[in-house]
This record gives structure tokens, C-alpha cells and sequence, in this order.
């Protein structure tokens, strides 16, 4: 997703969107912000609070902001199989794939999942897209001028479409009460179609918290009707300001920060969705074929900084007086109490144990570089 800080400082226009989740938002006080053209709540009680919601009970995000497309057509994985490294034909109907969109010299244009649905009641294969909101536009114009419009349908539904996360250990007992189908059979990166409040919905067993649960896209007027249901039912709401730290924990990438079209997958850590060895010819694999034998430069790290000292985006990394490299994503751990960031310095600063500075406002302080993800929830029994 974009990032926050650059959606503030940029030049949004007026006036800006707002999700069919608005008006609840300000009724329950939360306080808002521009963010990637959009209206949107930062925070309702406080961003420690509702973190905490999230990794002990239950929280709902509206993401309702974030781009939605749906692809149909007998060609639509050979098509979409061009555009990505990952290898989109051994999806079963009911699975789906954490992926990038890739230019030519194998930088990321957005990080997005793909949905395989299967066949729809006319026999045409399905796919759900879910992009960044910040990069729906840019996501849209990118696919329909690489796919083939005769071979697939493209539908955008950004705008049309409620879309709302419920995650934490609590997650899915308060949604099962107002779903027709049983939701614990749904497998991690799963999803389904099935009656929500009586009303057809959308569930995907995936989320940006590092914690289970669903994302659940329904009618803009059943997503108002679910977000109410919940309410009632004791989940939290919540804002972008934890949405930020309990991603950050969980190390997951931030685009427009961690991720971008200066930065490839084998760079940010993600090599797990490259698969090279068993999919045909894509945009960016020959950049990536090179970075794969000969390695790459730099590497997307965690660190872990000393005392309370928050390293930020865009401060420098300092190794032996130099500077090395820069700090992509940075905050205070509500769940660890301890200052983490993500930062990309050169590999062979990149083990961990590294002892690496950050400057913060013209000092050094000391951060070492740490396994990610820096949470972990531990497997339900």
C-alpha cells in the first residue's frame, strides 16, 4: 500500500473520496487524513490501543480505498502469467498468490494478490486482483495495456465495492456469526464466496497484520451493514496508524517505502515468489536471471535499534563513518517494546548480528540487523 507520510506531504486533489464506510467513521471520532486521494481514519481510540486489538482480539480495517478488479476470460492465467514472476498456473480454484507487477528492468510497479476463482456459472475462468489504493490507477492502465482485451474482460470494481479486514486470534469466531459457511475450513491464502448478513460476499483468508483472519468485499450497503454487525459484536475499529505498526512487525513490504520500481524482488527479500524454475518467459526475468547468478548489491534488512530511538524513513544507515545505506520503514513496536525499522544496505552488512548506525537528527545510534519478521503468531492448536 502507499505510504502514509507520502500521502500526506503530496499534493492531493480536492476533494477527496471517501468509502462507503465514512460517515461511521466520523461518528465514532476517529481522526482523519488524506491519504492516496481518500478520506480515511487514522485512528478511532488510539494506535496502541487498537494494535493491541489486534494481536489479542479482533480488529476491523475499512479498506474499502484499496482497488478491486475482476479479470475473466478462457486465457486469463496464461495472460496475467506474462506480467508476474510468480507461477500463476499451479493455483487450484480457491487459492491464491502474493505477487509483483514487474517493469522490464525487474522493478516493482505494485505488489498485489491474485485470486483464483475457477470457472463462473458460464464456464469462464475468474480472477480477483486486489491492489494498493495509492496505485490503482497506475495498476489498471499497466495490466490493460499488457493484457489481451479480446482474450480477457476487465472489470474495475474499485469504486463500487465495500471491502473490510477483521484480523486477530478472535477474528473469524466474530465473523463466522454472520457468515453461511464455515470459515475455519478455509485454508491460510484461501477464499470462497458465501452469504454475509444474507447478502453474497467475497472472503479471503489474508490480511497485512501478521495476525488470521478475512477480508471480506461485499455491496457498499452490506459492507455498512457488516461493519455494524461487528461493532455490536465487540471488534475494534481501526485506523491506518496500526495498520502501519502491526504490518511493520510483521515485516511485510510497504509500497512506495519498503518497495518500488527502483527495488526488485530478489532485493526486498521476497526471491520466495520468483519462480524461474518453473514458469515460462515474464516481463523483468532476465534482469532477475542476472541478479539470481551473479546476486544482488544490496538487501532489504530488519533492525533492531537500540533503547527508544526511532529510525524513520529516509534516515541514513552508517557503517564505520560512511554512509551504507537508508532506512525504508521505521516505528515503535507496540507488541515488542522495542524500536524496529527495515532498512537496504549492502549484503555484506546484511547478516544478522550486524551492527549498523542509523542517523536521527545529525546523532548515531545503534541498531543491529535481526531475522524478520520481528512478530510471529504463534499457530493455533
Amino acid at each position: 500500500m502507499a505510504s502514509l507520510s507520502d500521502a500526506n506531504n503530496a499534493a492531493t486533489p480536492l476533494p477527496l473520496a471517501r468509502t462507503p464506510l465514512f460517515e461511521h467513521a466520523v461518528a465514532l471520532k476517529a481522526r482523519m487524513t488524506a491519504f492516496s486521494g481518500w478520506e480515511m481514519p487514522v485512528q478511532y481510540v488510539g494506535i496502541a490501543q487498537e494494535h493491541q486489538a489486534v494481536r489479542q482480539q479482533a480488529g476491523m480495517f475499512d479498506i474499502s480505498h484499496m482497488g478491486k478488479f475482476v479479470l475473466k476470460g478462457h486465457q486469463v492465467i496464461e495472460q496475467l502469467q506474462r506480467l508476474v514472476p510468480s507461477d500463476l498456473a499451479r493455483l487450484q480454484p480457491g487459492a491464491a498468490q502474493y505477487t509483483v507487477l514487474l517493469t522490464p528492468e525487474a522493478g516493482i510497479v505494485d505488489d498485489l494478490i491474485v485470486y483464483y476463482q475457477g470457472e463462473d456459472a458460464a464456464g469462464q475462468p475468474t480472477v480477483v486482483l486486489i491492489v494498493n489504493a495509492g496505485t490503482t490507477l497506475k495498476d489498471k492502465t499497466w495490466l490493460t495495456e499488457h493484457l489481451d482485451l479480446d482474450q480477457v474482460d476487465f472489470q474495475d470494481l474499485s469504486t463500487e465495492k465495500a471491502l473490510i479486514a477483521v484480523q486477530g486470534p478472535q477474528a473469524i469466531a466474530c465473523l463466522q456469526s454472520v457468515v453461511e459457511a464455515d470459515l475455519s475450513a478455509v485454508k491460510p491464502f484461501g477464499h470462497l464466496v458465501a452469504p454475509v448478513l444474507g447478502q453474497l460476499g467475497f472472503l479471503a483468508r489474508t490480511g497485512y497484520t501478521g495476525e488470521d483472519g478475512f477480508e471480506v468485499m461485499v455491496d457498499a450497503a452490506a459492507g455498512v451493514e457488516l461493519w455494524r454487525s461487528l461493532l455490536a459484536a465487540g471488534v475494534t475499529p481501526c485506523g491506518l496508524g496500526c495498520r502501519d505498526t502491526l504490518r511493520l512487525e510483521a515485516a511485510m513490504a510497504l509500497y512506495g517505502q519498503d518497495i518500488d520500481e527502483a527495488t526488485t524482488p530478489l532485493e526486498a527479500g521476497l526471491g520466495w515468489l520468483v519462480h524461474l524454475d518453473t514458469k515460462g518467459d515474464f516481463i523483468g526475468r532476465s534482469v532477475l536471471e542476472q541478479q539470481k547468478q551473479a546476486g544482488v548489491q544490496r538487501r532489504l534488512v530488519g533492525l533492531r535499534m537500540a533503547g527508544r530511538n526511532i529510525a524513520r524513513h529516509g534516515y541514513p544507515v552508517v557503517h564505520e563513518g560512511q554512509m551504507v545505506g537508508e532506512v525504508t520503514s521505521g516505528s515503535w513496536s507496540p507488541t515488542l517494546e522495542q524500536a524496529i525499522a527495515l532498512a537496504y544496505v549492502p549484503v555484506a552488512l546484511s547478516k544478522v548480528g550486524q551492527q549498523l548506525n542509523v542517523e536521527i537528527r545529525g546523532k548515531l545510534y545503534s541498531g543491529q540487523v535481526v531475522k524478520r519478521p520481528f512478530y510471529r503468531r504463534q499457530a493455533s492448536l
